[in-house]
């Protein structure tokens, strides 16, 4: 039997607009005014701004200004160099870079919610007939469970910052839920259309970063299809189709890649062979950085994930939990059978957590509704309110000693006020106010009350951040201080600067400052630039490395980072050639 018995009343949908509005709302504030950040933010953005400005070799190779990023697939890169193309020169190239991420974003909501849509009209996951008639027409059901789907994945904590980030991580995670609605359509229609936009996306899923992900899948939706005796005709378009075209997409970027040899060099072997070392055996490590992570990550989608996984327990051939089991199941695996530790395979994992959470919102007991509420009202409310104190305490003084932890991390840091900021912020704050009070006073009984106080606070403390905190955050995170000192040293005409910085460093440093670093194996620089985490700055002035003496001609840090010191040298004496 069923566990679901609902009422009409209880599958008022969304406003189109309103989801939409929404979407921009969570997706706009920390992309609009902020600086390429100390993350990974800054490689992406290094990588396309490196494309923007090269040639075809740089286009098919991904490297930030000459170093090498083998673990990286082109195509997230490809779209943000173009929107650096198209809109730099009105936008500037740091904001045109994340009209990508925007885009990502929207492709990534739209694939959650129309794969829940198509899932909930399902006839096997419509509720149960009710004695005198009222329960739902499945189309109202099945946009009602996407609206509440989509809620569940603007409520992620683990998609806030990777969402807001110029990273191949961010278009993986829309490509997978965009798998996962072409599979839908493939095990609907049967139809040979939908198993060539299967192939499709999993071969750009494939030229987004790694083909592990696209393999497995592709490995998971064939285990589904031979389940049933009913699907198992969908395997020869899988065989025929769908590999062929998975294969195909980056088999052609690769065979580019071979024949003209940029750079000197293969780098798509560099690719593959870091594909290979995404794959070991489960360690204890990987294990525990797993379960303490995820909680976190995956709040408040994996409670309500589980529900409905217990509740449709009986209903264990329904397609619309097994498709999202068989998809996490699958990059669960991958996840623990990856030696390294990285949030990206968490990230993963979301659009799946979130298409089963909103299955387990039909039958949720009321009074477990009510703890998620009353839990999400506390903890963002309290959130919000120290974000507010903080920044008051910034812009006066008052609190005494808020002000000075905030000024301890960001020695030097001049507060700035802006009107538009601080009513945007206050208007979000009222927003949230009065979504509390319809939430309490009203207590509606349509499905996605549940989890509309948790992403509607997630918003809001996000955004608060963005806008009232943005200067500060650029102040401590920001490398474009470093790398405007390092250009008034630098001579006037660009000289080659070899150095052994980080990406993110190189990334910032190039674009900031206009910086030439070497290019892959290039040595005959005349400046070096180190990087250490040495808190003393006694340094002498002259440095042996190898047969040619530098002086030390620059030293400098970000003033919210005692550690870390970047020294820039000139060379004084190169190595003299012996006469024949």
């Amino acid at each position: 039997m069923k566990p679901v018995r609902l009422p009409a009343a209880a599958t008022k949908a969304l406003p189109r607009w309103g989801l939409f509005a929404l979407c921009l709302l969570y997706i706009l504030p920390g992309l609009i005014g902020r600086d390429p950040w100390k993350t990974d933010d800054a490689s992406g953005f290094g990588i396309m701004w490196t494309m923007a400005h090269g040639t075809l070799p740089d286009w098919l190779s991904p490297h930030i200004a000459g170093l090498p990023m083998p673990e990286e697939g082109p195509l997230a890169f490809w779209v943000g160099a173009i929107c650096i193309k198209l809109f730099g020169w009105l936008l500037g190239e740091a904001m045109a870079a994340r009209i990508a991420p925007i885009g990502f974003f929207l492709l990534g909501t739209l694939a959650v919610w129309y794969t829940t849509y198509l899932l909930g009209r399902r006839n096997d996951a419509q509720p149960l007939k009710l004695a005198f008639g009222g329960q739902p027409e499945p189309r109202d059901f099945g946009r009602t469970l996407a609206d509440g789907a989509l809620l569940i994945y603007l409520g992620c904590l683990g998609l806030l910052t990777h969402s807001h980030s110029t990273t191949s991580a961010a278009l993986q995670v829309s490509l997978v839920a965009l798998a996962m609605y072409t599979t839908v359509r493939l095990f609907e229609s049967s139809v040979w259309r939908s198993a060539i936009w299967l192939g499709l996306v999993l071969g750009l899923l494939a030229l987004t970063r790694s083909w592990l992900i696209p393999a497995g899948l592709w490995l998971g939706i064939v285990t589904l299809a031979l389940a049933s005796a009913r699907t198992r005709k969908l395997l020869l378009p899988l065989a025929v189709i769908v590999l062929p075209l998975a294969i195909f997409i980056p088999g052609v970027w690769i065979a580019a890649d071979t024949y003209l040899h940029p750079f000197g060099s293969v780098q798509t072997d560099a690719w593959l062979t870091w594909n290979l070392t995404q794959i070991g055996t489960p360690t204890w490590h990987t294990l525990r950085y797993f379960s303490s992570n995820s909680i976190w990550f995956a709040w408040p989608a994996w409670p309500f994930a589980i529900w409905a996984v217990y509740a449709w327990r009986r209903q264990h051939e329904a397609l619309h939990i097994t498709l999202p089991l068989t998809f996490f199941s699958t990059l669960l695996i991958l996840a623990l059978l990856n030696p390294s530790t990285d949030e990206s395979s968490l990230l993963l994992l979301l659009p799946m957590l979130a298409i089963l959470a909103a299955f387990g919102l039909p039958t949720m007991k009321r009074g477990a509704i009510n703890a998620v509420d009353w839990f999400s009202v506390m903890t963002l409310t309290t959130c919000a309110a120290f974000i507010w104190i903080g920044w008051i305490a910034k812009q006066t003084g008052w609190p005494a000693q808020i002000a000075k932890n905030a000024f301890k991390i960001a020695p030097g840091f001049k507060p700035e006020f802006s009107w538009i900021a601080t009513l945007v912020a206050f208007a979000v704050s009222a927003g949230w106010i009065w979504l509390v009070y319809w939430r309490v006073s009203r207590r509606p009984s349509v499905l996605w009350r549940a989890v509309v106080l948790s992403s509607g606070g997630i918003i809001l403390c996000w955004l608060l951040l963005m806008t009232l905190w943005l200067p500060w955050g650029n102040y401590i995170k920001s490398y474009a201080s470093v790398a405007r000192q390092i250009h008034a040293v630098l001579p006037a005409t660009k000289h080659c600067v070899e150095t052994d910085i980080g990406s993110p460093q190189r990334a910032s440093l190039a674009y900031f400052g206009d910086i030439a670093f070497a290019q892959f194996s290039q040595k005959d620089c005349t400046y070096l630039l180190l990087q250490d985490h040495h808190r003393s700055n006694n340094t002498t002035s002259l440095m042996r490395r190898g047969d040619a003496s530098w002086r030390l001609i620059w030293q400098g840090r970000r003033p919210s980072d005692r550690d870390e010191r970047f020294r820039l040298y000139h060379l004084q004496k190169s190595k003299k050639k012996s006469s024949p």
